[in-house]
């Protein structure tokens, strides 16, 4: 990002917040239509997702447009920074909110439907039910019926551990390699390293979770422990796609001879969200796969 210019810089009036609202707004109704089961949730949820991502298309290509063009002073970078921390400050609250549910359901819920504490529900409404966690015996198993199983942490989630931590180290040789002026070339390779990593991490929890499907009988409908599991890691796995898809647009502009020493902001907020995501796994495969 470049800070030739004292003044704080303006833009102009532009229509792209208004689209980007209308974009929010068809996303959010086509998935709550999805989730009730109508046939326009899937059309408007696409149409707002191709829309958002057409409108994300042309307002980051106008500020790296206006970048270039040495309109931006240290005040903006600044601006800049800040709003990059506190979108990333509003991710650990959202993730702090599902981590919180699945503390409150393993703690307190679950004992409570076992009989524990002054809450406590007789387990004599649920023949053979065992408050234990992971939650396998539901208490209402015709309805919501348990899993015949669960994900050993010790196999995919091990390794998605490892190439996340791997990736961490490899994204942070190629910002190394960027602040110390070292050859272009070395940072392009390690960027690409990092991208692959992600795509590696992705591929093995798609096959983690069409091993939970076809031979655990896990799904979002078995029990709370299904749904709390879906809902964190698939949360945590539309974050890695998003990082990965920054990443190959950092690595792109790389590429293009975008960024210097001492003008990157845009190479740091990715490598920030990165590590981000990266730190939000560890706690999942602890949380979530080992206790």
């Amino acid at each position: 990002m470049s800070s030739t210019t004292s003044s704080y810089y303006v833009p102009a009036q532009s229509r792209l917040p208004i689209f980007a609202s209308i974009a929010l707004f068809l996303m959010a109704f086509g998935a709550g239509n999805l989730l009730n089961e109508s046939s326009s949730g899937t059309p408007l949820l696409v149409v707002g997702a191709l829309m958002m991502a057409f409108i994300l298309y042309q307002w980051f290509g106008k500020v790296i447009e206006e970048s270039h063009q040495g309109l931006y002073s240290s005040q903006m970078d600044r601006s800049f920074r800040w709003g990059m921390s506190w979108f990333i400050f509003s991710e650990i609250m959202f993730f702090a909110a599902f981590f919180g549910t699945l503390f409150y359901v393993r703690n307190f819920a679950v004992p409570w439907l076992g009989g524990e504490g002054d809450k406590g529900v007789s387990n004599m409404l649920w023949q053979g039910f065992a408050a234990e966690w992971p939650l396998i015996n539901t208490p209402d198993a015709e309805r919501f019926p348990g899993p015949d199983g669960v994900i050993s942490p010790w196999a995919l989630p091990l390794v998605n551990t490892v190439l996340l931590i791997t990736s961490s180290f490899t994204l942070t040789f190629a910002h190394k390699a960027l602040v110390h002026g070292t050859d272009r070339a070395k940072v392009i390779k390690w960027m690409w390293v990092t991208v692959a990593l992600g795509v590696v991490f992705l591929a093995c929890q798609g096959y983690e979770y069409y091993e939970a499907y076809t031979h655990y009988g896990l799904t979002l409908q078995s029990g709370i422990y299904g749904a709390t599991f879906f809902i964190l890691t698939g949360f945590h796995g539309a974050h890695v796609t998003l990082g990965t898809i920054m990443m190959i647009f950092i690595t792109l502009r790389l590429m293009k001879g975008h960024f210097s020493a001492k003008s990157h902001f845009g190479f740091e907020a990715t490598a920030w969200y990165w590590h981000f995501v990266d730190v939000v796994w560890i706690g999942l495969f602890i949380f979530v796969y080992v206790f």
